[in-house]
């Protein structure tokens, strides 16, 4: 990239990044200053406040940072950020799973019990959570035989590897975006059933919507910067030398070999 885009790339990065960090913090203060803080089952009430939280730490922080991982270190060894990338997905896998459990739990529990899964919120749920299921599914089984075992024979598995490529970042951005819908659904949900003055705008209802709009500011920012193709990951090229001989000398990623003149 140019030195312009450059530092275009990294402005929105750290747009992308205090949205992210901002998210989080704000709905950790919403639970604990409006919303009384953690409980376990003793208090289903504030056991509900798990959800969101970890729903937004799964769902946008870590997925999020994934997601960037092939932007931001895009001429280090991709092995490297790979690594990272599946790390960053097996740190959303229990925030999602405990926070699914935390919501189920805070409606069965409660006297009387609320139904489950009957609001918009709770579908758009549902298929987000499978999307990312699926994600983690390619990651750890189709992306262990496809990324390791087939790098043993890596230049005949490399068409087979690069045709998985955009089928597994096209649908993170779509669980991605999925979850950042699911989450506005349910901040306005949660708003609706909480505070009966919400039209006349209270505090509460201040930090709740802050929080929504960050979500719908995040996912402009990181749908640009992960579809625009100026700041997708550098590939290597080919270079070729004219050495003192008669041959072209050819210079490959991890090989040297020599390709004489047709």
């Amino acid at each position: 990239m140019s030195t312009t885009s450059s530092m275009v790339f990294y402005f929105l990065v750290f747009l992308a990044e205090i949205l992210m960090f901002g998210v989080l913090s704000l709905v950790l203060f919403w639970v604990v200053y409006y919303r009384g803080g953690f409980a376990w089952r003793e208090d289903v009430a504030k056991e509900f406040n798990y959800h969101p939280v970890l729903m937004v730490t799964g769902f946008i922080f870590f997925m999020g940072h994934a997601m960037l991982v092939y932007r931001l270190y895009r001429c280090c060894n991709k092995l490297t950020a790979k690594i990272l990338h599946t790390f960053l997905y097996l740190m959303a896998v229990p925030c999602i799973v405990v926070g699914t459990i935390t919501v189920f739990d805070s409606h069965n529990l409660r006297v009387p019990p609320i139904p489950n899964l009957y609001s918009l919120h709770s579908w758009l749920g549902v298929v987000t959570i499978g999307l990312f299921a699926l994600q983690v599914t390619h990651t750890l089984v189709v992306g262990f035989f496809s990324f390791w075992v087939l790098l043993c024979c890596e230049q005949g598995s490399a068409k087979f590897r690069a045709g998985l490529v955009p089928v597994h970042a096209t649908f993170g951005i779509i669980t991605f975006m999925l979850a950042i819908a699911t989450a506005v659904t349910g901040y306005t949900e949660k708003a609706f059933f909480s505070l009966s003055n919400y039209s006349q705008m209270p505090e509460e209802a201040w930090v709740i919507n802050a929080q929504a709009t960050c979500l719908a500011g995040l996912a402009i920012l990181m749908g640009f910067l992960l579809y625009s193709s100026r700041y997708a990951r550098s590939r290597h090229p080919v270079a070729i030398v004219e050495p003192p001989s008669s041959s072209h000398y050819v210079m490959t990623q991890k090989t040297y070999y020599y390709r004489d003149h047709e």
